[in-house]
């Protein structure tokens, strides 16, 4: 399981620096990837950008620089991006990415099989 640790230290930093968040770090889907408030939101993997945004705005966003759509195994993931340096090495470009995850974070459902719950182990 590797992923680019220096990116992982940026949305860290991003992440504990400007919000006030429930945040656990979990290795998942051959990275890294970042609980907010008990839901899978936004992570690592390679050197790419995993986002979990609205499902019902990835064919808009799908078309800018460095975005695909997620596959993991043979199946494409409903609501997950992932972004390559190209689409995100610009500081607005990280942190719209960062911030459309955080927006939809909000509205998201947990998973059923959750295995981290906010202030637990």
């Amino acid at each position: 399981m590797s992923y680019d640790t220096r990116l992982a230290d940026r949305i860290r930093e991003f992440l504990f620096e400007n919000q006030k968040l429930e945040i656990k770090e979990i290795k998942m889907f051959q990275g890294l990837t970042f609980m907010v408030d008990g839901k899978m939101c936004i992570g690592v993997r390679d050197s790419e950008i995993m986002c979990r945004i609205d499902p019902q705005i990835i064919d808009t966003v799908v078309e800018k620089t460095g975005c695909r759509p997620m596959i993991h195994g043979k199946r494409t993931m409903k609501g997950f991006l992932l972004v390559s340096e190209e689409g995100y090495k610009r500081k607005e470009d990280f942190e719209f990415w960062i911030n459309l995850c955080l927006d939809f974070n909000k509205r998201a459902k947990s998973s059923k099989t959750t295995r981290y719950k906010p202030g637990g182990e």
